[in-house]
Formats: C-alpha cells, structure tokens, sequence
C-alpha cells in the first residue's frame, strides 16, 4: 500500500496556541472569586490528566494553556477583605444606582476573573467601578452617556 493512503497522527498540523493575555492589573478577587480560581485550577487539572490518558493532543493543548493562565491568577490573587464602612464604595461593595430615566441597577464591584454584568458584578477597573469608588450615597457618577445617582451602598 503506499504511504499516500495512510493517515497516521503524528501530531503535525497542530499550532502552539499562544498563551491567554493577564492584565497589568493588580489581581484583587473576593472569597468567592478566590473560590472560582480555585474550583477552575482543580477542574483544569482534572481534564489534564483525563487529555494525557486519551492522548488528545489538541485537548492537551488547550487545557495546558489554560491551566497556565489560571494557575498564574491564583498564585497572583490578592484576596480582599469584605467592606468594613459603607459609607463610601470600595472593592467588594454592593452599589444600587438609580438611572436617569428613574431605572435601578445594582452592582458589586468585583475581581477582573469574577467580573459578569449581565449578572451583576463589575471588574474594579471598569470605567464605572472607577467612577464609583470613593463615591458616597446621593453622589452622581457618569453612567454611559447620562448619570446616575447612587441610592444605597451595602
């Protein structure tokens, strides 16, 4: 038979995927995101070893690479205490705003990693964080194109 007809696995073909970017960005987490970190490292783990026993290479490959990435932020996290004072919005705060157009919209002001607006949680880096911290209730900050006034802190 000659060698056109056979496929054999050597491997080639497959492309070094390059490394997940890690923000510049000091990497303060919450315990839950702290907790997340950590419960992503074990299942990274897991499918590692489950990539090596099926010698799936590109599986290998992913999960390599993001096994890096996580293992890097959880060496990095700096766990942050809850806010003690409410007075004024810090990392960790939970901050009920109230939009111009009279809507509310609460957010608690989170790790880059733990960060999911659609469910209500903002990276501390984000512009709106930014403008919130140091803000105290009856404050207004810029919220997209209007302004919002903060209505509670927790």
């Amino acid at each position: 038979m000659s060698r056109a007809f056979v496929k054999e696995d050597t491997g080639e073909g497959l492309e070094d995927l390059p490394d997940r970017p890690v923000s510049e960005h000091r990497n303060l987490v919450t315990p839950e995101g702290l907790a997340a970190i950590e419960a992503e490292v074990e299942r990274l783990n897991a499918a590692y070893a489950d990539a090596q026993t099926s010698a799936d290479r590109a599986a290998l490959q992913k999960v390599a690479r993001d096994l890096r990435y996580w293992s890097q932020r959880q060496a990095s996290a700096e766990l942050m205490p809850a806010p003690v004072d409410t007075g004024t919005v810090q990392f960790g705060s939970r901050v009920t705003l109230v939009r111009a157009d009279g809507r509310r919209v609460t957010y608690k002001i989170v790790g880059e990693d733990e960060a999911d607006p659609a469910k209500g949680s903002i990276s501390y880096v984000s512009p709106l964080a930014r403008a919130l911290i140091g803000k105290a209730e009856c404050d207004t900050v810029l919220m997209g194109a209007t302004e919002a006034e903060i209505e509670r802190i927790a």
